[in-house]
């Protein structure tokens, strides 16, 4: 299960609406083993594509130093689909690299780019098969929230 404070589930929501038509991704670091989205890093889309997403390699090695630094790991892995359903197509599945990370998926179809609720939805993925898992949005975390999803993992 991905348990995510609101204003970041929003600040992806945001970004994704920001792009369309083309596709948004970034990441979202957390302490590492915490398996806690703490810190929101909105990316560029270098590919600058309505139907594929590419992370500059530049932008992404300085992130990867960062959260080094920081000793921060990529705790979600998010990009929106600008035309379809959130779900994870062949290419986000072999591109999927992170093997503990969650991957979020906005769909920003059918006007969801500018109002209404959008799809959001987080999977796993590892060795190239995608799981669904719950998302919770929580107001802020807690020590109880924290507790709950150690319990449910």
């Amino acid at each position: 299960m991905l348990t995510i404070d609101q204003a970041t589930h929003d600040a992806i929501v945001a970004h994704a609406r920001r792009d369309h038509p083309d596709e948004a991704c970034g990441v979202v670091a957390g302490p590492i083993g915490s398996d806690r989205p703490a810190r929101f890093i909105p990316m560029l889309n270098a590919a600058m594509s309505p139907t594929f997403y590419e992370f500059d390699s530049g932008d992404l090695l300085r992130l990867y130093r960062e959260m080094d630094d920081n000793d921060e790991e990529p705790v979600v892995i998010y990009h929106s689909h600008t035309a379809t359903e959130a779900y994870p197509s062949r290419t986000d599945v072999n591109l999927a690299g992170e093997p503990g990370a969650h991957y979020v998926l906005v769909s920003t179809r059918d006007g969801a780019h500018e109002a209404g609720p959008v799809d959001f939805r987080s999977y796993r993925i590892v060795d190239g098969e995608v799981t669904e898992e719950e998302v919770r949005v929580v107001a802020a975390y807690t020590e109880a929230s924290v507790t709950q999803q150690k319990a449910e993992d």
